[in-house]
């Protein structure tokens, strides 16, 4: 899905590359015991050190679990582009990169019930809602067979 980057936010700063041909999550590494964590964070949960640095992280890892949610989340504080009558069960999972760290997102698909501990996923930005005549990007991870 081609989106026009001219009339579009991120939904929330700090969390990819945006604008980007290639968007990347960003995280964090900690230069004191290596604790790579998603989102980027000002201090290291594994060893409480503040010397860390932002990195872009890999786009492609394993479904590592996941669930299906099959109910419209409460508002507030989901803020989506559902309505009660257009819901449609969706994936929510953590994907495990490479280095270990695991990203928890929401899973593109087109059949939920295809979904297996294991299976190869990638990093998909696109278009989520309408907010205030923009389009807001969001982050996926869809499964590799499934991309275009």
């Amino acid at each position: 899905m081609a989106i026009n980057v001219a009339n579009s936010e991120p939904i929330a700063e700090g969390l990819f590359t945006w604008p980007s041909n290639d968007p990347r999550l960003l995280g964090s590494k900690c230069n004191n015991c290596g604790v790579v964590v998603f989102p980027a964070q000002s201090s290291c949960p594994a060893c409480s050190s503040t010397s860390t640095e932002t990195i872009e992280l890999e786009r492609k890892g394993k479904l590592w679990t996941y669930t299906i949610q099959c109910f419209l989340p409460n508002r507030p504080p989901y803020e989506g582009p559902e309505t009660p009558a257009t819901f449609k069960p969706f994936g929510v999972g953590y994907v495990e990169l490479p280095d270990q760290t695991r990203v928890e997102a929401r899973i593109k698909t087109n059949d939920v019930s295809k979904l297996k501990i294991g299976m190869d996923m990638e990093l998909v930005v696109e278009k989520f809602m309408e907010r205030n005549g923009k389009d807001v990007v969001a982050f996926f991870f869809q499964p590799a067979d499934e991309l275009n």
